[in-house]
């Protein structure tokens, strides 16, 4: 072959976060009964093909696996997944070659076995109730692969391809897949219906699937438990209802296929076309789309980006790919994040990234400017006469999940690294400018401004806040003023105690203790909820923005209970209300993982119960709580910490509590990335919705922008400017006000 590269560079494409790398032999034989004598030649000559190939007989590999092709379209027929894995091995032999034209065809072939299936197999009808990835998920590389294939064709067109670069647009989206999005679009999919009863029972199909996928890990964990472990009647139990919740979904399908045959359709993120979007986008919005890929010879790692207008559409790329972003992300978060600092190893990977020693008690963290202008430059700098001034609409992939894009800086810093608070201000930062919001997927916008209108609650805000905490000896009391803010104010009056944090803290004030060991008791871990830090701000922050809303109610310590939630859920009054606030401690994944029967989940804090009814009733609001709620809320504000945070270590951004209110019927959320300052959020929120008060065309994402401004520029504290105090908050889902 003439790509003159090692062969084995030559015969597998490198793969990303874990997935497994594909190569010719990749899918040769489906994990399925012994199949008819031709399907087993078909598998026989791939496994041929990867024997000359690594013998350097590399003429006689294409006819072998064109053969197999044949054989298999033949036998199976032209959607079969084994189909798609020959034409997805070929793609590959041509794209090793260079040959971009044809790995681009047969990606192209590959990956629409892939889109039939989906738009055809995930259809109602279907109990959809395996917890595995779908096919467009497990093989998503070849969507990547397609794109890269793709782009050297375009950039040997003399002119700009339009059709070629509408058509990656949508492959990928077919590449990117989050379970944020899907609760999204689930939530949608209750909103397009105006029939009560039909939305209900589309939310309890939901929910029977969720239960399935519950009850099918359960089943997994009890077989692989030795026999003297095993409660085989609990099991038969489990099977039992297993069972059941399969009849259910096949009864409720049967009305849904007569009384709501768009469900299938609008229940899964499918791609948006160029023009579906351009018809959502108003004057002033602009819709960015990242996908990162890695190397994958003899392709070096690259980020493609879509940006598209009402009117127009740019396709480019970066030349920071998956490698490069994750570690610039991770340099950055080492000065946002006082976490990054606390241990043994993260603490030198920090210093390592940033050529610092660890800062003392009294200094900034180490925010590189230079590489918040380098991101910026390498993601937008190519499109700023497309973006400047507009509401940013950001679709985010891999390592760029985990960063507010509103602190990359627009020119280029005076100082790249700042050793003081001074250093901070008067800096162009891309947030300063315009808002941002972020889109767990393109289809989102849609979802979210055509599906999930439905009907408005007639109540304005509750807000939970202030819950019965008792500290444990180190907490240090938080103040409010008075007087909430006006528009007019430029940010809240400080607490008498500036910073302190929202959950676990970091190297500035003590670390949270690790009381949650593994096997701890349901009174164990009671107890260790009541010692957490009293949050007593939070009160004046609830209160300060039902002022600011009529129809408001606020919940607050003993009022503001788990059980109070539930029962304002299942009475239906909390589906009433526009703004649902929760103003108190996150927890992250990692902080109650060892609790193994809270299986990893991050939570709210809320006030404990003081005689718990049940193991469960600790005072923690987790996830799969908040999946069972019911909402119909514009907005919910997680002012907490950490609240972006997936559901277990090294999840996806927004896979746990954000997609937990999505999926219960959230259209916006105001989430955060690390551990927020207690006076920063109240600062942050009651600004925001005082800026919503006093002019009604201001969205959420130009409020939220207001009031970031309005802090990093408040000089009472020297430190306003620091980016890990203006910046952990991101709006995720619908950006605008209405």
């Amino acid at each position: 072959m003439p790509c003159g590269i090692g062969r084995a560079q030559r015969w597998t494409i490198a793969s990303t976060e874990g997935a497994q790398a594909p190569n010719l032999r990749h899918g040769a034989r489906a994990a399925a009964p012994r199949r008819q004598h031709r399907e087993d030649v078909a598998a026989a000559l791939i496994g041929l093909a990867v024997t000359y190939r690594d013998l350097g007989r590399d003429t006689e590999v294409e006819p072998l696996l064109k053969r197999s092709l044949a054989i298999r379209e033949k036998a199976l027929g032209p959607d079969h997944p084994d189909v798609g894995a020959s034409l997805n091995s070929l793609a590959i032999l041509y794209f090793l070659q260079r040959d971009w034209a044809r790995a681009a065809d047969f990606w192209r072939r590959s990956t629409g076995v892939i889109i039939t299936r989906a738009q055809r197999g995930i259809l109602v009808g279907q109990a959809q109730t395996g917890a595995h990835k779908t096919e467009a998920e497990r093989l998503s590389f070849r969507f990547s692969g397609l794109v890269k294939a793709a782009s050297r064709l375009a950039s040997y067109a003399s002119r700009s391809d339009t059709t070629l670069t509408e058509e990656m647009f949508q492959i990928a989206q077919w590449a990117k897949s989050s379970q944020a999005a899907q609760s999204l679009q689930q939530m949608a999919a209750r909103g397009a219906t105006r029939d009560p009863r039909l939305a209900m029972l589309v939310r309890e199909r939901q929910d029977l699937v969720m239960e399935w996928q519950q009850r099918d890990r359960s089943r997994s964990a009890a077989v692989a438990q030795t026999s003297d472990k095993r409660d085989r009647h609990a099991e038969a139990i489990n099977v039992a209802r297993l069972a059941d919740i399969d009849t259910r979904i096949a009864d409720i399908d049967k009305r849904l296929v007569v009384d709501f045959p768009d469900y299938a359709v609008l229940a899964s993120p499918s791609p948006l076309p160029v023009e579906s979007l351009q018809a959502q986008l108003g004057s002033e919005e602009v819709l960015v789309l990242f996908l990162d890929t890695p190397e994958w010879q003899p392709t070096p790692e690259e980020t493609f980006i879509w940006v598209v207008t009402r009117t127009d559409m740019r396709w480019m790329k970066s030349k920071l790919g998956t490698k490069a972003l994750t570690e610039r992300v991770t340099t950055l978060r080492c000065g946002l994040d006082d976490e990054e600092w606390v241990g043994i190893e993260k603490p030198a990977r920090c210093a390592k990234l940033l050529n610092v020693a660890k800062p003392e008690e009294k200094d900034p963290l180490p925010f590189s400017l230079g590489i918040a202008h380098e991101l910026y430059q390498a993601l937008f700098g190519p499109v700023e006469d497309l973006i400047k001034g507009k509401h940013l609409l950001i679709v985010p992939s891999g390592p760029l999940t985990s960063l507010p894009f509103h602190l990359l800086v627009t020119e280029n810093p005076e100082t790249a690294l700042p050793n003081s608070y001074v250093g901070y201000r008067g800096v162009a930062w891309l947030g300063r400018r315009q808002p941002l919001t972020v889109l767990p997927s393109v289809a989102s916008l849609r979802a979210l401004r055509e599906f999930a209108k439905g009907g408005r609650g007639s109540q304005n805000y509750i807000g939970y806040g202030d819950p019965v905490l008792l500290g444990d000896g180190s907490c240090r009391r938080t103040t409010s003023p008075q007087d909430c803010p006006s528009h007019q104010t430029a940010v809240a009056q400080a607490p008498s105690q500036a910073h302190q944090p929202r959950g676990r803290a970091g190297r500035r004030s003590p670390i949270l203790t690790e009381v949650f060991s593994k096997g701890a008791g349901s009174e164990a871990v009671l107890a260790q909820v009541r010692k957490l830090c009293p949050l007593e701000d939070t009160a004046y922050e609830v209160k300060c923005i039902a002022q600011s809303l009529p129809k408001s109610k606020i919940r607050v310590r003993d009022e503001a209970t788990v059980a109070d939630i539930k029962a304002s859920s299942d009475s239906g009054e909390l589906a009433t209300y526009r703004v649902v606030q929760f103003a108190t401690h996150g927890l992250l994944a990692g902080d109650v993982e060892l609790i193994t029967r809270l299986q990893g989940e991050p939570a709210l804090v809320l006030t404990p119960p003081r005689e718990p009814r049940d193991i469960d009733d600790n005072g923690l609001l987790t996830a799969s709580k908040v999946a069972e709620l019911k909402l119909n809320a514009d907005w919910v504000v997680l002012s907490a910490c950490n609240t972006a945070a997936g559901d277990r270590l090294g999840a996806e951004a927004l896979s746990g509590l954000a997609r937990a209110f999505f999926y219960a019927g959230a259209r916006a959320l105001l989430v955060s990335h690390w551990p927020v300052y207690s006076d920063a959020a109240v600062r942050l929120t009651t600004k925001a919705f005082a800026e919503i008060e006093a002019d009604a065309t201001v969205t959420r994402a130009e409020a939220m922008r207001r009031a970031m401004v309005a802090l990093m520029d408040d000089a009472s504290e020297e430190d306003n400017a620091q980016t890990s105090v203006w910046a952990p908050f991101v709006l995720v889902g619908e950006g605008a006000r209405h």
